[in-house]
Protein backbone atom coordinates (compact mmCIF):
# COMPACT_ATOMS: atom_id res chain seq x y z
CA UNK A 1 0.00 0.00 0.00
CA UNK A 2 1.17 3.74 -0.77
CA UNK A 3 0.58 5.04 2.08
CA UNK A 4 1.01 8.57 1.54
CA UNK A 5 -1.30 8.37 -1.77
CA UNK A 6 -3.62 6.61 0.00
CA UNK A 7 -3.13 9.73 3.13
CA UNK A 8 -3.85 12.02 0.06
CA UNK A 9 -7.28 10.63 -0.91
CA UNK A 10 -7.87 10.35 2.25
CA UNK A 11 -7.51 14.05 2.91
CA UNK A 12 -9.75 15.27 -0.51
CA UNK A 13 -12.82 13.06 0.61
CA UNK A 14 -13.28 14.37 3.95
CA UNK A 15 -12.43 17.79 2.34
CA UNK A 16 -15.27 17.38 -0.57
CA UNK A 17 -17.61 15.77 1.73
CA UNK A 18 -17.47 12.01 -0.78
CA UNK A 19 -15.64 10.20 -2.66
CA UNK A 20 -16.84 10.90 -6.05
CA UNK A 21 -15.44 15.01 -5.77
CA UNK A 22 -12.39 13.51 -4.16
CA UNK A 23 -11.98 11.02 -7.02
CA UNK A 24 -12.36 13.84 -9.74
CA UNK A 25 -10.35 16.19 -7.88
CA UNK A 26 -7.34 13.92 -7.99
CA UNK A 27 -8.26 12.45 -11.57
CA UNK A 28 -8.61 9.05 -10.25
CA UNK A 29 -10.97 6.58 -10.94
CA UNK A 30 -13.65 6.49 -7.77
CA UNK A 31 -13.24 2.57 -7.41
CA UNK A 32 -9.28 3.32 -7.05
CA UNK A 33 -10.14 5.76 -3.83
CA UNK A 34 -12.61 3.71 -2.72
CA UNK A 35 -10.12 0.88 -2.51
CA UNK A 36 -6.93 3.07 -1.09
CA UNK A 37 -9.09 4.54 1.68
CA UNK A 38 -10.46 1.14 2.61
CA UNK A 39 -6.55 0.03 2.36
CA UNK A 40 -5.63 2.85 4.66
CA UNK A 41 -8.45 1.65 7.06
CA UNK A 42 -7.36 -1.54 7.21
CA UNK A 43 -3.68 -0.51 7.51
CA UNK A 44 -4.76 1.55 10.99
CA UNK A 45 -6.67 -1.36 11.80
CA UNK A 46 -9.25 1.68 12.90
CA UNK A 47 -12.58 2.94 10.51
CA UNK A 48 -11.97 6.11 9.20
CA UNK A 49 -15.26 7.38 7.55
CA UNK A 50 -19.02 6.21 8.36
CA UNK A 51 -20.81 5.70 4.52
CA UNK A 52 -24.25 6.09 3.67
CA UNK A 53 -25.73 6.04 0.27
CA UNK A 54 -25.80 9.80 0.17
CA UNK A 55 -23.30 11.09 2.61
CA UNK A 56 -19.46 10.30 4.30
CA UNK A 57 -19.35 11.12 7.41
CA UNK A 58 -16.09 11.53 9.58
CA UNK A 59 -15.33 8.98 12.43
CA UNK A 60 -13.98 10.39 16.05
CA UNK A 61 -10.49 8.42 15.01
CA UNK A 62 -11.09 9.58 11.39
CA UNK A 63 -11.20 13.66 12.73
CA UNK A 64 -8.12 13.29 14.79
CA UNK A 65 -6.07 11.29 11.82
CA UNK A 66 -7.33 13.99 9.27
CA UNK A 67 -5.90 16.86 11.65
CA UNK A 68 -2.50 15.47 11.49
CA UNK A 69 -2.49 14.37 8.00
CA UNK A 70 -3.30 17.55 6.74
CA UNK A 71 -0.03 18.85 8.41
CA UNK A 72 2.09 16.04 7.07
CA UNK A 73 0.97 16.11 3.63
CA UNK A 74 1.86 20.48 4.05
CA UNK A 75 5.38 19.65 5.49
CA UNK A 76 6.17 17.27 2.82
CA UNK A 77 4.88 19.23 0.28
CA UNK A 78 6.75 22.52 1.80
CA UNK A 79 9.59 20.47 2.25
CA UNK A 80 9.68 18.92 -1.78
CA UNK A 81 9.17 22.84 -2.59
CA UNK A 82 12.25 24.16 -0.67
CA UNK A 83 14.29 21.47 -2.76
CA UNK A 84 12.37 22.30 -5.81
CA UNK A 85 13.41 26.04 -5.36
CA UNK A 86 16.99 24.83 -4.42
CA UNK A 87 17.10 23.76 -8.50
CA UNK A 88 14.94 26.69 -9.48
CA UNK A 89 12.19 24.49 -10.83
CA UNK A 90 9.25 24.62 -9.12
CA UNK A 91 6.72 21.22 -10.59
CA UNK A 92 3.17 20.58 -10.95
CA UNK A 93 -0.70 21.64 -11.00
CA UNK A 94 -1.33 25.11 -9.49
CA UNK A 95 -5.30 26.31 -9.57
CA UNK A 96 -5.56 29.70 -9.53
CA UNK A 97 -9.10 32.37 -9.61
CA UNK A 98 -8.91 35.96 -10.50
CA UNK A 99 -11.22 38.38 -11.93
CA UNK A 100 -11.91 37.96 -15.91
CA UNK A 101 -10.85 41.30 -16.69
CA UNK A 102 -7.39 41.18 -15.01
CA UNK A 103 -7.25 37.16 -16.36
CA UNK A 104 -7.91 38.80 -20.42
CA UNK A 105 -6.05 41.80 -20.25
CA UNK A 106 -2.58 41.78 -17.38
CA UNK A 107 -2.55 37.98 -16.73
CA UNK A 108 -2.97 36.02 -19.88
CA UNK A 109 -0.96 37.96 -22.23
CA UNK A 110 2.26 38.05 -19.97
CA UNK A 111 2.30 34.00 -19.67
CA UNK A 112 4.76 33.35 -22.15
CA UNK A 113 7.32 34.44 -19.73
CA UNK A 114 6.00 32.56 -16.34
CA UNK A 115 6.22 29.15 -18.70
CA UNK A 116 9.54 30.52 -20.06
CA UNK A 117 10.93 30.99 -16.03
CA UNK A 118 9.20 27.74 -14.34
CA UNK A 119 8.36 25.15 -17.76
CA UNK A 120 7.16 22.49 -15.38
CA UNK A 121 4.51 24.30 -13.51
CA UNK A 122 0.48 23.79 -14.80
CA UNK A 123 -1.51 26.15 -14.53
CA UNK A 124 -5.47 26.26 -14.59
CA UNK A 125 -6.79 29.61 -14.45
CA UNK A 126 -10.44 30.13 -12.93
CA UNK A 127 -11.90 33.43 -14.09
CA UNK A 128 -14.65 34.94 -12.14
CA UNK A 129 -15.71 37.03 -9.45
CA UNK A 130 -17.40 34.22 -7.55
CA UNK A 131 -17.18 32.66 -4.13
CA UNK A 132 -15.31 29.83 -3.74
CA UNK A 133 -14.47 26.62 -1.81
CA UNK A 134 -10.96 26.61 -1.51
CA UNK A 135 -10.71 23.05 0.25
CA UNK A 136 -14.09 21.27 -2.03
CA UNK A 137 -12.57 22.78 -5.46
CA UNK A 138 -8.85 22.58 -5.00
CA UNK A 139 -8.06 26.34 -5.13
CA UNK A 140 -4.34 26.64 -4.22
CA UNK A 141 -4.91 30.37 -4.26
CA UNK A 142 -6.63 33.50 -5.92
CA UNK A 143 -6.17 37.14 -6.93
CA UNK A 144 -8.48 39.08 -4.77
CA UNK A 145 -9.72 43.36 -5.08
CA UNK A 146 -10.51 44.44 -1.92
CA UNK A 147 -9.63 43.54 1.84
CA UNK A 148 -10.33 40.00 2.61
CA UNK A 149 -13.59 39.46 4.91
CA UNK A 150 -13.23 35.61 5.20
CA UNK A 151 -11.19 34.89 7.86
CA UNK A 152 -10.34 31.23 7.49
CA UNK A 153 -7.90 32.71 4.52
CA UNK A 154 -4.47 34.25 4.51
CA UNK A 155 -4.18 37.33 2.76
CA UNK A 156 -1.10 38.68 1.06
CA UNK A 157 -1.16 42.37 0.03
CA UNK A 158 0.42 42.55 -3.68
CA UNK A 159 -0.72 46.24 -4.79
CA UNK A 160 -3.64 48.46 -5.18
CA UNK A 161 -5.30 49.87 -7.78
CA UNK A 162 -6.00 53.28 -8.50
CA UNK A 163 -9.89 53.95 -9.41
CA UNK A 164 -11.24 56.48 -12.32
CA UNK A 165 -14.59 57.34 -13.25
CA UNK A 166 -16.15 56.66 -16.38
CA UNK A 167 -19.31 57.07 -18.47
CA UNK A 168 -20.41 56.66 -22.11
CA UNK A 169 -21.24 59.29 -25.20
CA UNK A 170 -24.66 57.42 -24.96
CA UNK A 171 -25.24 58.00 -21.58
CA UNK A 172 -23.97 61.89 -21.70
CA UNK A 173 -26.49 62.03 -24.53
CA UNK A 174 -29.37 60.67 -22.24
CA UNK A 175 -28.77 62.09 -19.01
CA UNK A 176 -25.85 64.43 -19.51
CA UNK A 177 -22.77 65.57 -17.14
CA UNK A 178 -22.70 65.08 -13.56
CA UNK A 179 -21.26 67.84 -11.90
CA UNK A 180 -20.57 66.42 -8.23
CA UNK A 181 -20.13 62.82 -6.88
CA UNK A 182 -23.71 63.00 -5.04
CA UNK A 183 -25.63 63.42 -8.35
CA UNK A 184 -25.15 60.01 -8.21
CA UNK A 185 -27.14 60.01 -5.54
CA UNK A 186 -30.23 61.17 -7.01
CA UNK A 187 -30.17 62.41 -10.34
CA UNK A 188 -27.79 60.13 -12.28
CA UNK A 189 -26.99 56.11 -12.13
CA UNK A 190 -24.47 54.22 -11.92
CA UNK A 191 -23.61 50.27 -12.90
CA UNK A 192 -24.09 48.79 -9.70
CA UNK A 193 -21.37 46.02 -8.96
CA UNK A 194 -22.41 43.20 -6.51
CA UNK A 195 -19.75 41.98 -4.63
CA UNK A 196 -20.32 37.95 -3.85
CA UNK A 197 -18.21 38.11 -0.79
CA UNK A 198 -19.89 40.82 1.06
CA UNK A 199 -23.45 40.18 -0.59
CA UNK A 200 -24.21 43.84 -1.50
CA UNK A 201 -23.84 46.40 -4.01
CA UNK A 202 -20.39 48.30 -3.77
CA UNK A 203 -20.48 51.95 -2.61
CA UNK A 204 -18.16 54.81 -4.68
CA UNK A 205 -15.20 56.23 -2.19
CA UNK A 206 -14.39 60.15 -3.13
CA UNK A 207 -12.20 62.44 -1.57
CA UNK A 208 -11.17 66.11 -2.35
CA UNK A 209 -8.70 67.92 0.20
CA UNK A 210 -10.31 67.28 3.55
CA UNK A 211 -13.63 66.15 1.96
CA UNK A 212 -14.43 62.70 2.03
CA UNK A 213 -17.74 61.11 0.23
CA UNK A 214 -18.99 56.94 0.70
CA UNK A 215 -21.68 57.34 -2.12
CA UNK A 216 -24.16 54.75 -2.65
CA UNK A 217 -25.39 55.38 -6.25
CA UNK A 218 -28.53 54.65 -7.92
CA UNK A 219 -28.51 51.88 -10.67
CA UNK A 220 -31.09 49.99 -13.56
CA UNK A 221 -28.85 47.12 -13.71
CA UNK A 222 -25.97 45.13 -11.14
CA UNK A 223 -23.71 42.80 -12.61
CA UNK A 224 -21.32 40.30 -10.40
CA UNK A 225 -18.39 40.23 -13.07
CA UNK A 226 -15.72 42.79 -13.85
CA UNK A 227 -15.97 42.56 -17.84
CA UNK A 228 -19.69 42.85 -17.69
CA UNK A 229 -19.07 46.01 -15.37
CA UNK A 230 -17.60 47.84 -17.67
CA UNK A 231 -19.53 46.57 -20.82
CA UNK A 232 -22.76 48.02 -19.31
CA UNK A 233 -21.08 50.69 -18.66
CA UNK A 234 -20.01 51.21 -22.50
CA UNK A 235 -23.86 50.23 -23.38
CA UNK A 236 -24.71 53.35 -21.22
CA UNK A 237 -26.62 51.60 -18.51
CA UNK A 238 -24.40 53.94 -15.82
CA UNK A 239 -21.56 55.63 -14.33
CA UNK A 240 -18.74 53.01 -13.58
CA UNK A 241 -15.59 53.44 -11.32
CA UNK A 242 -13.00 51.12 -12.37
CA UNK A 243 -9.42 50.18 -12.89
CA UNK A 244 -7.67 52.23 -15.55
CA UNK A 245 -6.34 48.65 -17.43
CA UNK A 246 -10.41 47.70 -17.66
CA UNK A 247 -11.49 50.54 -19.78
CA UNK A 248 -7.94 51.57 -21.48
CA UNK A 249 -9.62 50.57 -25.17
CA UNK A 250 -12.62 51.94 -24.44
CA UNK A 251 -11.17 55.32 -23.30
CA UNK A 252 -8.95 55.33 -26.85
CA UNK A 253 -11.99 53.91 -29.03
CA UNK A 254 -13.74 56.96 -27.30
CA UNK A 255 -16.28 53.95 -25.87
CA UNK A 256 -15.92 55.60 -21.99
CA UNK A 257 -14.99 59.24 -20.82
CA UNK A 258 -13.46 60.15 -17.61
CA UNK A 259 -15.17 62.26 -14.73
CA UNK A 260 -14.62 63.52 -11.18
CA UNK A 261 -10.95 63.81 -12.19
CA UNK A 262 -10.38 65.99 -9.62
CA UNK A 263 -11.37 64.18 -7.44
CA UNK A 264 -9.52 61.08 -5.83
CA UNK A 265 -11.12 57.64 -5.57
CA UNK A 266 -10.30 55.01 -2.53
CA UNK A 267 -7.61 52.39 -4.01
CA UNK A 268 -8.63 48.93 -4.54
CA UNK A 269 -6.37 46.42 -2.49
CA UNK A 270 -4.92 43.64 -4.43
CA UNK A 271 -4.41 40.67 -2.60
CA UNK A 272 -3.29 37.30 -2.80
CA UNK A 273 -5.48 34.76 -0.59
CA UNK A 274 -4.93 31.37 0.27
CA UNK A 275 -6.68 28.65 2.76
CA UNK A 276 -4.91 28.29 6.34
CA UNK A 277 -4.78 24.50 5.91
CA UNK A 278 -1.96 24.54 3.15
CA UNK A 279 1.04 25.90 3.55
CA UNK A 280 2.24 28.66 0.77
CA UNK A 281 4.28 26.26 -1.47
CA UNK A 282 6.83 26.74 -3.75
CA UNK A 283 4.85 26.98 -6.89
CA UNK A 284 2.37 29.46 -5.31
CA UNK A 285 5.17 31.42 -3.76
CA UNK A 286 6.67 31.90 -7.07
CA UNK A 287 3.47 32.86 -8.96
CA UNK A 288 2.42 35.44 -6.68
CA UNK A 289 6.32 36.85 -6.91
CA UNK A 290 6.18 37.09 -10.78
CA UNK A 291 2.41 38.34 -10.43
CA UNK A 292 3.60 40.84 -8.09
CA UNK A 293 6.54 42.23 -10.38
CA UNK A 294 4.29 42.32 -13.41
CA UNK A 295 1.72 44.42 -11.91
CA UNK A 296 4.73 46.46 -10.63
CA UNK A 297 6.13 46.89 -14.47
CA UNK A 298 3.18 47.80 -15.92
CA UNK A 299 3.31 51.28 -16.80
CA UNK A 300 0.26 54.08 -16.45
CA UNK A 301 -0.64 54.62 -20.01
CA UNK A 302 -0.75 50.83 -20.55
CA UNK A 303 -2.48 48.97 -17.80
CA UNK A 304 -3.29 50.10 -14.63
CA UNK A 305 -1.56 52.11 -11.85
CA UNK A 306 -0.58 50.65 -9.39
CA UNK A 307 1.43 50.91 -5.96
CA UNK A 308 3.14 47.43 -5.43
CA UNK A 309 3.62 46.24 -1.63
CA UNK A 310 6.48 43.72 -0.31
CA UNK A 311 5.05 40.17 -0.78
CA UNK A 312 7.56 39.10 1.71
Amino acid sequence: MDQLSSMRVFVRVVETGNFTRAAATLNIPKTTATNMVQGLEAHLRTKLLNRTTRRVMVTTDGALYYERAVQILSELEELDGTMSKSQNQPTGRLRVEMAGAFADLVVIPNLCDFYQRYPQIQLDIGVGDRLVDYIAENVDCALRGGTPKDQSLIARKVGELRMRNYLSPNYLEQFGMPTHPRDLETDHFSVGYLNATAGRIMTFDFCKEDETLEIMPRYVVSVNDARSYVNAAVAGLGIAQAARFMVQEHVQRGELIEIFAEWECEPLPLYIVYPQTRHLSNKVRVFVDWLAKLIQGLKEDEQPTVTLLKTG
